[in-house]
């Protein structure tokens, strides 16, 4: 698998996170990874949620040092 596309969306708060990654996603083509880097605890919660709806697959899902990494594989 290639490296995941860091999307980094520290400090930043509901719901920019999830639409950071949506404007990434929108912008690459099918089959990237990605990894949203946030600070934002509800964004574990709110990223995979909406990942499913779309249609894409969630890779991962952790926290280390307080920084939460959801990798997410574009499927469409």
């Amino acid at each position: 698998m290639s490296e995941a596309k860091v999307v980094d969306a520290r400090g930043s708060y509901c719901p920019g996170p999830l639409m950071e990654l949506i404007k990434s996603i929108r912008q690459e083509p099918v089959g990237t990874v990605f990894e949203v880097w946030s600070s934002d605890r509800g964004s574990a919660k709110d990223i995979p949620e909406w990942v499913h709806k779309a249609g894409h697959e969630v890779l991962g899902n952790k926290e280390e040092d307080g920084i939460y990494k959801i990798q997410v594989r574009k499927v469409k």
